[in-house]
């Protein structure tokens, strides 16, 4: 039986079915399996068209990290299949609102993160708290930069725009994000940049003519996503609903 420290929520020797095999899919594997797991289905794009509501419905979870053309289908496939669904592709959320009322519709579970990382999502709530306290500081202008490797396909990554969004929520000076843009007075800049096997940085930074007040998250390899999706996967079996990583986390 695997053991969990952290949550109570483990499930030994569930039956994973993984959306993307690639170097994301094969960490989440090796993850998994250490975790007492079993990876019963590796959809890529050689016999994604084969797979069938059948093969889906052998999953207890399914774990998407594939393309953002490509998540919609796989999820609404998992909807129709009744398999719970976990999510690590961004760059599809302008549809959102409309897969999350399939869900609903459907019975289904969805969980989908810009970031699956433990200590991304903890990074999430330190820097919303952090742009509360500046509120009153109007001295301050705010920036996020971030820093992927080459094969990442968006930009600015799901990660920076939670971020930004977090800052827009709790620092009334700011209402908007742009990218490569000369920022306006009320607009935040996201600084994208694209290196050679960087796995994810982010920094959030507030300057002032004084001095500059910054926090920053450095992923040291894939295994924190891959990680936190297998914990994620552990939350979301057997139950319904859409869920964010704030409930797997209890934050």
């Amino acid at each position: 039986m695997a053991i969990q420290k952290d949550f109570d929520y483990i499930y030994s020797d569930m039956k994973i079915g993984l959306y993307g095999y690639g170097k994301m899919g094969k960490t989440i594997e090796r993850l998994a399996k250490e975790r007492g797991h079993e990876i019963i289905l590796k959809i890529g794009a050689e016999n994604v068209d084969s797979i069938t509501a059948g093969d889906l419905k052998k999953a207890d979870v399914v774990i998407e990290f594939t393309r953002p053309e490509l998540a919609v289908s796989h999820i609404t496939n998992c909807f129709e299949a009744g398999v719970p669904i976990i999510v690590g592709t961004t760059g599809w959320y302008d549809s959102y609102p409309e897969i999350k009322n399939t869900c609903e519709a459907k019975n289904g579970a969805l969980l989908a993160a810009t970031n699956f990382s433990v200590g991304v999502n903890l990074f999430f709530e330190l820097n919303k708290r952090l742009a509360q306290l500046m509120q009153p500081h109007s001295s301050y202008n705010v920036s996020v930069e971030e820093i992927h490797h080459t094969q990442k396909l968006d930009a600015p990554s799901g990660t920076a725009i939670t971020i930004t969004e977090g800052i827009i929520e709790n620092y009334p000076n700011k209402n908007q994000w742009v990218i490569d843009q000369s920022p306006k007075e009320n607009d935040i800049e996201i600084i994208a940049k694209r290196l050679p096997d960087v796995p994810g940085t982010h920094e959030v930074t507030y300057t002032s003519v004084i001095d500059d007040i910054s926090i920053k998250h450095t992923a040291h390899n894939r295994d924190g996503f891959a990680l936190g999706a297998i914990i994620a996967a552990e939350f979301i079996k057997d139950k319904h609903g859409v869920f964010t990583m704030n409930d797997v986390l209890k934050l």
